[in-house]
């Protein structure tokens, strides 16, 4: 087992004494935990590719949140740093952004994953119906999934956050434009962002038409 020096230098943060192995253990749970889900998507999509002749998942990204930034977010919290604190409030050290096609694929992915008894949701955050005041739009969930270890079994949280092509985009270069800048976003600049936002929008849903209509075409020449 490798030990890094981020790794350690978390190990140091520990307010109470304990092992820097248990940490590296902790840590190889959050990311078999990103494994199973990514392997439950691969699977719903090459089943629907299979049935219906469309993949829903254009990609997936995945991250494993670094040491540096949950000691951070624990102390801004004003949370013990600790792996118990680690286990008991944060939720989102194991991320998976699923990037659909089209806006229909959003519901249906959520929907066939959210089925499978080994699924749990814990929260679920609308913000394709409900966009952040800056134009932000994505469906959010925090899912608990079973890490069956030598030992026990760990239900571990994962954060998914799933969006089209386009809201990818608008939130790739948001985020970019957003953390590069040195002084504060100007409010005509955040207002032409947000309208990008709502163009993208109305993009979607015209994709989502033709593609409808190109699908019906080819049903009727079949």
């Amino acid at each position: 087992m490798q030990i890094n020096s981020t790794e350690i230098l978390f190990s140091e943060e520990l307010e109470i004494n304990e092992n820097l192995k248990d940490f590296v253990l902790q840590q190889q749970v959050y990311r078999a935990a990103i494994k199973e889900i990514k392997t439950k998507l691969e699977i719903l999509d090459e089943e629907f590719e299979a049935r219906y002749d469309h993949n829903p998942i254009h990609h997936m990204e995945y991250r494993l949140k670094a040491p540096k930034s949950i000691v951070e977010k624990l102390k801004r919290r004003g949370l013990e740093v600790s792996l118990d604190s680690i286990r008991k409030n944060l939720t989102d050290i194991a991320g998976v952004r699923v990037i659909c096609n089209y806006l229909n694929d959003i519901n249906r992915i959520t929907n066939l994953l959210l089925r499978q008894d080994d699924i749990t949701l814990v929260r679920k955050t609308d913000y394709i119906t409900n966009p952040k005041e800056n134009g932000y739009r994505s469906l959010h969930l925090i899912v608990l999934v079973p890490i069956f270890l030598a030992e026990r079994t760990e239900s571990i949280p994962v954060e998914i956050q799933i969006r089209t092509i386009a809201m990818d985009f608008w939130a790739s270069l948001e985020h970019q434009l957003k953390y590069k800048t040195q002084n504060e976003i100007s409010e005509d600049l955040r207002d032409r962002l947000k309208s990008c936002a709502e163009s993208i929008t109305h993009l979607d849903v015209e994709m989502q038409t033709i593609y409808k209509e190109i699908k019906s075409e080819t049903f009727l020449d079949a």
